[in-house]
């Protein structure tokens, strides 16, 4: 039930090799955002601001074509390893993918809720990445939590 077709191809876009042709349906419809925290933030109970909001129906590339296009050349892939998609940004500013995109390369810093702003992220910033499916009709599938401490440089 989570299963969808990825973007359509721009116009003017490269033609894809045959191997790397979309399937119909072979993009996962896997929500994700990301949410900061100061360290200010965090000794105050204030609550993490939700920067971003996205989906795997963004990518350009399916991970079904990824791992096609990864092995063509004869890269082994075994189970357990893994692949990264890079950056999942959708077309409005808060499905932006990164802090780069986010703050347009840090020309347009946001504020946070304790009063401070950033443009890049700062020592003591925390990061999580939740994940999860939902689907009308089907139990929501969710894949937890993900967070990081940005610590100082030794």
């Amino acid at each position: 039930p989570f299963r969808q077709s990825g973007p359509a191809r721009l116009e003017g876009d490269p033609a894809v090799l045959e191997y790397l042709l979309p399937v119909a349906d072979d993009v996962f419809d896997i929500n994700c955002c990301v949410s900061i925290s100061s360290e200010k933030m965090r000794n105050e109970h204030v609550s993490s601001l939700q920067l971003s909001k996205s989906s795997l129906t963004n990518l350009t590339w399916s991970f079904a074509q990824m791992l096609a296009h990864h092995t063509s050349t004869g890269c082994p892939m075994k189970s357990g390893d893994l692949i990264g998609s890079g950056t999942i940004s959708g077309e409005t500013k808060d499905s932006r993918g990164c802090l780069l995109e986010l703050t347009w390369r840090g020309t347009e810093p946001f504020d946070l809720p304790d009063g401070t702003q950033r443009r890049f992220l700062q020592d003591g910033d925390e990061l999580t990445i939740k994940a999860w499916c939902e689907s009308e009709g089907a139990t929501r599938i969710g894949f937890g939590a993900c967070s990081g401490i940005i610590l100082p440089a030794n």
